[in-house]
């Protein structure tokens, strides 16, 4: 028995969590969760009153995370380039150390599920480009780039490598790995390749 406020909720998001992490992606049912917690799916509802808002604690803790490293690259690094380097690196670090997290990025988890789950995560992705194009644009005036660079398409390229490179690593079981080739890559994202 969880002995603090709190430490119930936090042992049911992180049985989620490794539910997730299964390569089969097999179907998170309140029964099955219920089953690994050993405890009633009565009791799971005495801490969240749907499964949507298991998911949305999931969410809630990918954005706390990602946007604190976000942060704490923006403020430490003065390059814009860099930061562009480090920020996708980042998201790609996270997905390979958080496979279930990976699940809910890319929505497989969340098929089925109520609908404004997905529409967070899409929030998410949408605040991903947006400091990604900051961080371009800040590129652009450092004379990182060249001057008739597009940062927004930019922006977005980077962020659909980025997902496309979660994509990968979920529908493959977990074997394709998102940091793979990534130091390539990236000359190749940043045109800078000879």
């Amino acid at each position: 028995m969880a002995s603090k406020p709190g430490e119930r909720k936090l042992q049911i998001l992180q049985t989620v969590a490794h539910m997730l992490e299964q390569p089969k992606g097999e179907k998170i049912t309140t029964a099955a969760l219920a089953a690994k917690l050993e405890l009633s799916e009565a009791a799971l509802y005495r801490h969240f009153a749907s499964k949507a808002q298991m998911f949305e604690g999931l969410i809630e803790f990918i954005e706390q995370t990602v946007f604190g490293l976000i942060n704490k690259i923006t403020q430490d690094e003065k390059s814009g380039l860099k930061q562009v380097e480090a920020i996708v690196s980042m998201l790609l670090g996270f997905a390979q150390k958080n496979r279930g997290m990976t699940r809910v990025l890319i929505g497989d988890a969340l098929v089925n599920e109520d609908d404004r789950l997905q529409v967070r995560i899409n929030q998410l992705l949408d605040r991903l480009e947006a400091t990604l194009k900051q961080s371009l644009r800040m590129a652009a005036t450092q004379g990182e780039m060249g001057d008739a660079v597009d940062v927004g398409a930019h922006a977005n390229v980077l962020l659909c490598y980025v997902i496309g490179r979660w994509l990968q690593f979920g529908k493959s079981g977990f074997s394709r790995e998102p940091l793979a080739q990534w130091p390539a890559q990236m000359q190749i994202l940043l045109g800078r390749t000879t």
